[in-house]
């Protein structure tokens, strides 16, 4: 097998490791209330101080990608990450757990902003996509954190799995980095202002807003689609929880399938087609008459949100006059600083408007980034390594 061949497996395993984390998190999340005796608004601030560590420290991972290239500072935090979910269980009381939260978060966007620009320079080497599958395996270490880190806490206890999964990570990690595809430091084209962490350049916030209107969809699924099933559509316990698990099987299966639609039609078009296909279904959602098209709706919409994303990233990896860690940075932040006040935004205008004209209306946002899709071309384009 050929070193870039190597290299694609090494950065999904990456990947995997980073959504196996975060996937056996999610389980640990209710147990927090009663460890510390919090409420669920103090739960609340806790996970958005998790959320603005790994946004605070995105554009931090892109500087030393600029000076260490993304190999050494995905591996350096991958190690960092492995302990990183024993240090928020163990944390013995909330001054302690609020700075270990923050700092999980830090790793884990650091590692995420540079397993990002290792794939982009995987997909160099290679020259074809390999983006989409990426995120897939992704959400496959995800599925198997969140299954298999429930399993082990209600058999053996939280302390216990936390410490499994630090362990299986570290192994991984271990196992991967070696093989990761060696780069040199990612030197920007024009010498950036002194102490100016944020790009001017226009386009890659646009870049930037694109990501952020195509990871909202997701959370708008993930945090109300359960309500909205239940409270206007009358969906039972089990059917509610249907809509964003069908939304979520359809994105995993649909990433590992888009990087050959990528390699078939090209990146604007498969965009295109999956900004069409995620709002077709959100609008589906919004108009369904019961909750069994809903459901249905939600789910188809997931095939379309599943590769827009990674699409975006792979344009900001390759985006003119701009090192790859830098600009995926950027991007990355601003996704992911919407996906922190999407949730709470949203419920707000529901309560106002409804949650079928709010999916409505997100439907229209995601046909405002199919109208810019010809925003990613430079995805489908080769740099200079």
């Amino acid at each position: 097998m050929s070193q870039p061949n190597i290299g694609r497996w090494a950065v999904a395993a990456m990947f995997a490791t980073n959504g196996f984390v975060m996937g056996a998190w999610a389980p640990q999340i209710p147990l927090l209330l009663s460890r510390h005796g919090i409420s669920n608004t103090a739960l609340g601030l806790l996970i958005l101080a998790l959320g603005l560590g790994a946004v605070g420290a995105m554009l931090f991972a892109g500087r030393l990608i600029q000076s260490y290239g993304s190999r050494s500072v995905a591996r350096a935090f991958g190690l960092a990450t492995a302990p990183a979910l024993p240090l928020v269980v163990l944390a013995p009381n909330l001054w302690l757990l609020t700075p270990a939260m923050a700092l999980m978060g830090a790793l884990i966007g650091c590692m995420d902003v540079a397993m990002n620009a290792n794939a982009v320079e995987v997909e160099r080497r290679l020259g074809r996509a390999i983006m989409s599958s990426s995120h897939g395996f992704w959400s496959l270490g995800g599925f198997v954190g969140g299954l298999g880190g429930s399993y082990v806490i209600a058999r053996w206890g939280a302390e216990p799995q936390a410490l499994m999964v630090a362990a299986i990570a570290l192994a991984t990690v271990l196992l991967a980095e070696p093989k990761l595809i060696t780069d040199a430091p990612h030197p920007t084209a024009e010498k950036p202002a002194p102490h100016a962490l944020l790009p001017r350049d226009a386009s890659l916030w646009i870049l930037g807003f694109m990501a952020l209107f195509s990871m909202v969809p997701e959370g708008a699924v993930l945090d109300w689609a359960a309500i909205y099933l239940g409270r206007e559509l009358g969906a039972d316990i089990f059917r509610a929880g249907l809509g964003f698990a069908g939304f979520a099987a359809a994105m995993a299966v649909m990433r590992f399938a888009g990087d050959r639609l990528r390699n078939r039609f090209g990146a604007v078009r498969t965009l295109q087609i999956s900004g069409v296909i995620s709002a077709a279904g959100l609008l589906g959602g919004a108009l369904a008459p019961n909750d069994i098209v809903a459901i249905a709706s939600f789910t188809f919409a997931g095939l379309g949100v599943a590769n827009m994303v990674p699409i975006m990233f792979s344009a900001a990896g390759n985006h003119p006059g701009m090192a790859a860690g830098a600009a995926i940075s950027t991007v990355t932040m601003v996704g992911y600083a919407g996906i922190l006040v999407a949730p709470s935004t949203i419920g707000f205008v529901a309560d106002h408007i409804g949650f079928r004209a709010t999916y409505a209306a997100l439907a229209v946002v995601l046909l405002v980034v199919t109208a810019l899709a010809p925003r990613v071309k430079a995805a489908d384009g080769v740099k200079p390594l």
